[in-house]
């Protein structure tokens, strides 16, 4: 690891270090209406326990990448404290929160960060009422979601710069909602193609990962957007395709001791990942029959997702998957480098290493 990219990760972790304790007693606040809350009902345990779920979830860990791109962004045109960049930070970590209640829905997965699923854990509390559990779920999910916009709109940024950062967040929680209708598409295909794949990155993770807490980041700091949304665009589409490509070479060629979920989900879940479609595609007609029996199949075995993982690595997948990942991570850098001149150099230079960690990363 060079100079460079340690300096970026630095700035990274202490970013995610004040976030902890800020998202924590954001969590305390919400708790109680005294303290600014929402006014939840006075009887009955399950809108309380939603909220503990959420609180749960969210405070498990995560990167916090979200958190340190804001704050970046911010930081690209001014040195100063900004107002309400904590609450912006907070925003996108419970749209986060949101999307992974709901994927884990999706995906009937039983982990998320070393822990069990918001859904896996109703399913614990409602063993004999699968339905419901499902249903509590789905609404622990929008609970979080409707928290992320409220946090905007009632923290401590001028009426007319909050309204304008909503529009933005719930911008971004639409469009993530729509990638993920097309992730769902997507899987019906048995192979689809690179367009189809980079689209439902684009529009799945990389609209609310990468390019809402860029634009949420400038905003808040009072920049105009408009004369720089093309080149964010491109940096955080850059940045999101690596990110996705080398998550799905986590999912199948990582060490599972340092993965925060299930390794082989993607194949257990039947999802045309990045992976599995270039396998598919690659695949003879033995070997196909073996990825029959395995994809979208929950009690697929381990040593059948050995036997996956071998066949995968024979075809060169793994080092497909980590070149072309290397690709876009380089072109990332590219694009922020061209904005040394206009912004301020040290936030710069995080953006121009941040897409090697991305590519490079063992979770």
């Amino acid at each position: 690891m060079n100079d460079a990219l340690r300096a970026a990760l630095h700035r990274a972790a202490a970013h995610q270090h004040r976030f902890e304790s800020r998202f924590a007693a954001h969590f305390a606040a919400l708790a109680d209406p005294a303290a600014g809350g929402p006014e939840l009902p006075p009887t009955g345990r399950f809108p309380a326990r939603a909220l503990e779920l959420v609180r749960e979830l969210s405070l498990r860990g995560g990167k916090r990448l979200r958190v340190a791109l804001l704050h970046e962004a911010a930081a690209l045109v001014t040195g100063e404290a900004v107002p309400g960049l904590d609450d912006a930070a907070i925003s996108v970590e419970l749209l986060h929160t949101h999307g992974l209640i709901h994927d884990d829905l999706i995906d009937d997965a039983p982990l998320r960060r070393g822990g069990p699923s918001t859904y896996y854990a109703y399913r614990r509390e409602f063993p004999d009422r699968p339905d419901t559990a499902l249903a509590l779920a789905v609404l622990a999910g929008d609970l979080a979601a409707f928290l992320s916009v409220r946090v905007l709109l009632t923290g401590e940024l001028p009426p007319a710069r909050a309204l304008a950062m909503a529009a933005v967040h719930a911008d971004a929680g639409a469009t993530t909602v729509a990638g993920q209708l097309l992730d769902l598409e997507r899987d019906f295909d048995p192979a689809p193609d690179t367009r189809l794949l980079h689209t439902v990155t684009e529009y799945k993770s990389t609209r609310y990962s990468v390019l809402a807490p860029l634009r949420l980041g400038l905003l808040a700091a009072g920049a105009d957007l408009a004369p720089y949304d093309a080149d964010l665009r491109a940096y955080a589409t850059a940045v999101g395709t690596a990110n996705q490509l080398h998550d799905d070479w986590l999912d199948l060629f990582g060490d599972p001791a340092t993965l925060d979920k299930s390794p082989g989900s993607d194949i257990r879940a039947g999802r045309r990942s990045y992976a599995v479609s270039a396998l598919l595609s690659a695949a003879d007609e033995a070997e196909r029959t073996l990825l029959d029996t395995a994809l979208g199949n929950p009690d697929c075995t381990d040593d059948t997702l050995d036997r996956i993982r071998t066949l995968a690595r024979a075809h060169g997948i793994d080092r497909a998957l980590q070149r072309d990942a290397a690709q876009h991570a380089d072109r990332a850098a590219a694009l922020a480098a061209d904005w040394h001149g206009r912004w301020r150099p040290e936030a710069v230079a995080f953006f121009e290493h941040l897409p090697a960690w991305s590519v490079t990363r063992d979770r």
